[in-house]
């Protein structure tokens, strides 16, 4: 009966969800399909079937709220389980670049390593521990490195005693340290460098040093003697693992004698990537104790054979050939380095073309390419003589006194190096002929001619005598400064000096025969060109002047000097428009030169600019 009263109420018998439920869009049909009838018993059912709508509608809201609640939990612990997964791999990768880097280092080391001394427990009582001394030891080692100027790569030192990295390999319990260590044993070159410190029986020390391809040495002195023999110590091995560093420090020490001596003793057993710096070094030694020129010129160029990208050796070549008088060979040597340095910027640091740069005029490159060797390299540089009063040369040279004085009083260096006084007085000579102060001109040049006597200054600086004629000449010493200029040499300088003597003497036909003569010693250098243009102006003949000028231009581009001139000869014949020009490319070559920017004021207003 129920199943009858069923079908009469809702028709056909609606289909379950398979849950035993009756769907809601099913039961709301049936219910419309008899809402005709008005039966008790269909009334009692819509009741039920009412209840029953309600209670669905319920269940399904619970269920929403936890499926939500489950895709919640779900997608944090998705989220969870994604970020452990990312800090694996990055602890991984980690891992493994630490792993590769320490495999890279183990295969590339080349470092001095130095490992606690052995000694007795009666010093080590005193302070005189194994660790102590070997402390102590490396501390000379790292002054001696520290003081080596050298373009030479310089080894790193390494303590074997210092704290581990507390890094684990995984399921290993071995330290990146420890492995480390092991492999740079197994596949590095690090030199392991220790010794022994001992009580004599009279009470003195002995310390004996050694390690992988160094002989054991021993060194004796009295008790307090210690710092006296880790020095002695230091030298030793040093001289032993780096003999091409150690040449060029017994040369920056004052002591060209013992590096020369050193240099010929260690050369063939040196190791062959070392010999083209003993023989850089060997030469440097020789120019400063005043042997021939030809000699270290030979040096540097078996260093070239040697290692054909030596670039300080081509930088040292040119010096040679300068002293020599060779200027135009020294330029040449430039050039040659631009061609197998694949142009400039290319291969070779830029401070290894300071020569060329000097004799070129190319100032301001040259003044930035100083400045980054000495920042990189303790404020003093790699040369054989400090950088600071080369900045000082060359910051007087673009008409910057106040900054060429800076850089004498900030200028850092040793005693033992001469070039220091004595182009300190050069600079300070060039500052006071500009200034018009003849006297103090006089005085700062011939305490530079007495500097210059040095082979260390003189080597360093080929021609700079040549500067001190025009200053004697100035101050009514006209014996003196042809005495300076037949001295001096076959300059470039000398000649176009002795050509404005001569000229201001009225002997303008001999003065042209030294401009000429300036000129055909250097064809490729300017400045022989510009004093010769300025001479010409001078006399008035303002062509000549032009052409002598356009080709120091031509010569050296970035010289300020030449343009300033050439602007000068425009503005003469009221050609202020192209003067302006001339002294816009000027101030990009000399911006702090004074004079300059007031010709170029001057120009500026003329043409309303």
């Amino acid at each position: 009966m129920a199943e009858g009263l069923l079908k009469g109420v809702f028709g056909d018998e609606p289909e379950e969800d398979g849950q035993g439920r009756l769907p809601a869009a099913s039961i709301a049909d049936s219910l419309a399909r008899s809402a005709a009838g008005d039966s008790k018993e269909a009334r009692l059912y819509l009741k039920d079937a009412r209840r029953m709508i309600q209670l669905q509608i319920e269940t399904l809201h619970e269920e929403r709220q936890l499926n939500l609640r489950h895709l919640r939990t779900r997608r944090w612990r998705d989220g969870l389980q994604l970020a452990f997964q990312l800090l694996g791999v990055g602890i991984a990768a980690v891992v493994g670049l630490t792993l590769a880097i320490v495999l890279r280092d183990a295969f590339t080391a080349r470092s001095v390593v130095v490992e606690a001394f052995g000694a007795p427990p009666a010093l080590a009582a005193r302070g005189l521990s194994g660790t102590a001394v070997a402390e102590g030891f490396f501390d000379r080692l790292a002054i001696l490195q520290a003081a080596t100027r050298s373009s030479a790569a310089k080894r790193n030192l390494s303590n074997a005693w210092t704290g581990d990295i507390k890094v684990e390999v995984p399921e290993t319990g071995v330290s990146i340290g420890e492995l480390a260590g092991m492999l740079k044993k197994r596949f590095g070159h690090d030199q392991h460098i220790g010794g022994d410190l001992v009580q004599t029986e009279t009470g003195g020390l002995d310390l004996t040093v050694r390690g992988d391809r160094i002989l054991p040495k021993t060194f004796v002195g009295a008790a307090g003697d210690l710092a006296k023999l880790e020095t002695q110590a230091a030298e030793y091995v040093f001289s032993e693992a780096e003999p091409g560093l150690y040449t060029s420090y017994l040369d920056n020490a004052g002591r060209p004698a013992e590096a020369i001596a050193f240099a010929k003793a260690a050369y063939t057993a040196a190791p062959v990537q070392d010999r083209p710096y003993i023989l850089n070094a060997w030469a440097n030694a020789l120019g400063n104790v005043g042997a021939p020129p030809q000699e270290a010129l030979a040096l540097y160029r078996s260093a070239l054979k040697l290692k054909p990208d030596f670039w300080v050796g081509y930088n040292n070549v040119m010096n040679s050939t300068w002293g020599l008088g060779h200027e135009e060979e020294a330029w040449r040597a430039g050039e040659a380095m631009r061609k197998a340095a694949g142009g400039r910027p290319g291969k070779a640091a830029e401070y290894n073309y300071q020569n060329w740069d000097t004799l070129t005029w190319n100032l301001l490159p040259w003044r930035v390419a100083t400045a980054a060797n000495s920042e990189a390299n303790g404020g003093i540089g790699t040369s054989t003589s400090a950088n600071g009063v080369a900045l000082a040369d060359v910051d007087m040279r673009l008409h910057d006194p106040a900054a060429a004085d800076l850089s004498l009083q900030t200028a850092r260096g040793d005693a033992s190096d001469a070039s220091i006084p004595a182009i300190t007085h050069f600079v300070r000579g060039r500052i006071a002929a500009d200034e018009g102060d003849a006297a103090r001109a006089l005085e700062e040049m011939e305490a530079f001619a007495v500097g210059f006597t040095n082979p260390i200054v003189s080597n360093n600086y080929p021609g700079y005598n040549c500067w001190i004629a025009p200053v004697e000449e100035a101050a009514g010493h006209p014996e003196k400064a042809d005495a300076v200029l037949k001295a001096a040499g076959s300059f470039v300088d000398c000649y176009r000096f002795r050509g404005d003597i001569l000229d201001h003497r009225g002997d303008w036909k001999a003065a042209q025969a030294a401009y000429a003569r300036a000129v055909a010693l250097a064809p490729d250098m300017p400045a022989g060109f510009y004093s010769w243009g300025l001479a010409l102006a001078r006399h008035g003949d303002l062509a000549g002047a032009e052409a002598k000028l356009a080709a120091a231009h031509q010569r050296g581009p970035h010289w300020a000097d030449p343009l300033k001139a050439s602007g000068d000869l425009l503005a003469r014949q009221g050609r202020w428009k192209d003067a302006l020009a001339k002294y816009d490319e000027a101030v990009t070559w000399a911006p702090a030169w004074a004079e300059l920017r007031q010709a170029r004021a001057a120009a500026a207003k003329r043409v309303g600019a």
